[in-house]
Parts: structure tokens; sequence; C-alpha cells
């Protein structure tokens, strides 16, 4: 039996800045991870992923995070890591953690 896929979002870290980014469904990069699009069948998710890949240029380390949409429509994350992601870094209270 194949396995039941879960939504997914693609994520990365900006090259230049640092900051945790998410595809958004322009195939724009927004650091909100209410912003991304969430993709609802592998294979959108895998081409979602081949596109970022092939923007080395702006970004490092793309990857596919599991999410689930929220009440409100929103992806939101399901692991820790990807939660804590959404907060940004932890060693400066700045940017995200200002707005906390």
């Amino acid at each position: 039996m194949a396995r039941e896929f879960k939504p997914k979002i693609v994520t990365a870290n900006d090259l230049l800045e640092g900051d945790v980014i998410y595809l958004t469904a322009e195939g724009a990069w927004s650091r909100r991870h209410a912003d991304a699009l969430v993709a609802t069948t592998e294979e959108d998710a895998e081409e979602l992923l081949a596109q970022a890949q092939t923007q080395q240029h702006r970004l490092v380390g793309p990857y596919l995070a599991e999410a689930k949409i929220g009440g409100d429509g929103a992806p939101q994350p399901v692991h820790f890591r990807e939660a804590f992601r959404t907060r940004g870094p932890s060693n400066y209270n700045h940017g995200k953690q200002a707005e906390l």
C-alpha cells in the first residue's frame, strides 16, 4: 500500500541574509511561513523543489517541509524544527523576535 502524502512547502535560507524563506504561489520568496505555497501531491512537491533548486544564486539548502492547513487556510508547521525556524535566529532580539 502506498504511503499517504502529507502536504508540504518548500523552504530554504536566503543566500545573502541567512533568513528562512518560503516559496510562495507567485514563485517569489517570503520570510513568512503563512505565505508559503502548499503542495498537495507528491508530484507538485517535487516540481516546486526542483524550481527552488534552480535558484542557487539566491538561496541555500531548499527542502520540503511537512505542513498542515490552519483554520485561517494558511500553512502551519508540523514539526518542532519548522516551528522554531519560523521565529528566526535565537541569538538576537530584532526582526521576527521583536514581533513576538
